[in-house]
């Protein structure tokens, strides 16, 4: 499979400190917004519901990416996907904080929900790096920043937002951002782990075509009218959603990085 022995850490404390930090941070970005969201629709010159997409799509791609970037961290190396991540963060972040428009503001924002890998990356790290007794107490604290950078994010973004302009929170965030980068390029070593597999591009943009149809139907459904044709998207993403999950034509194993096979069973769940 590409594995070979490796020693623990030396220094596991300071791979959970990072892992965490990048988890407080990312989960921050996520609900850092929210403070926001009674004035998008002036801020960002729209209406509400486009406005909402601000949101809707750090959801739509933290979705897409999350089963994604286990994958291509085991294929590529766990280390370069997490420094990936956590550069979307900032690249995100830095397009937020320069521009003001609907639509960059819409990119940037989906490009901090790519940084959402960086959570399970960073577990997948810690497996490879820490003593196995200490595995299952790592990685209990770093998902548990999921809550408490949430939880961080809402005051947090809520107290600069008043205090100063909107762009100030996307500057906060993309200096966090690059304070992680530095810290994993510097303090985490690159996992010799590897599972050589074909990555399968037509199950992932199959996902994302799905999430995004059924997201538009959703969006616009009160606009549109929900018995109006524009709304069949919600019906096909469920047929594209199937056909990403095989991620193959009918009679071949499925080899789908979002829909993981059932140790039971010869073919996975989602072809039965």
């Amino acid at each position: 499979m590409g594995a070979s022995v490796r020693e623990p850490h030396p220094r596991p404390g300071v791979v959970i400190a990072v892992a965490c930090y990048c988890g407080i941070v990312v989960a921050l970005t996520q609900t850092m917004i929210i403070p926001l969201v009674p004035v998008l629709p002036r801020i960002l010159d729209s209406s509400p519901a486009d406005a909402s997409w601000a949101i809707t799509a750090t959801l739509l791609a933290a979705a897409v990416i999350m089963p994604i970037a286990g994958r291509l961290g085991d294929m590529f190396g766990k280390r370069l996907m997490l420094l990936l991540s956590l550069g979307a963060l900032a690249a995100g972040s830095l397009v937020c904080a320069l521009f003001g428009s609907l639509e960059l503001v819409v990119a940037g924002r989906a490009l901090q929900g790519l940084s959402m890998g960086a959570i399970a990356l960073g577990i997948s790290i810690m497996r490879d790096e820490l003593p196995p007794e200490r595995v299952g107490s790592a990685v209990a604290q770093v998902s548990a920043t999921l809550g408490v950078g949430g939880a961080i994010g809402l005051p947090v973004a809520a107290v600069i937002a008043e205090k100063g302009s909107w762009h100030a929170l996307f500057w906060v965030a993309a200096g966090l951002a690059v304070v992680g980068v530095v810290a994993v390029a510097t303090l985490v070593p690159e996992s010799p782990v590897r599972t050589p597999a074909r990555f399968d591009v037509l199950g992932a943009v199959g996902l994302a075509a799905g999430l995004l149809m059924l997201l538009v139907a959703i969006t616009k459904g009160g606009d549109w009218g929900w018995a109006d044709r524009s709304c069949g998207a919600s019906g096909s993403s469920a047929w594209v959603r199937r056909w990403s999950t095989c991620g193959s034509r009918r009679g071949r194993r499925c080899c789908s990085p979002t829909s993981p096979r059932s140790p039971w069973a010869s073919r996975c769940t989602a072809c039965r």
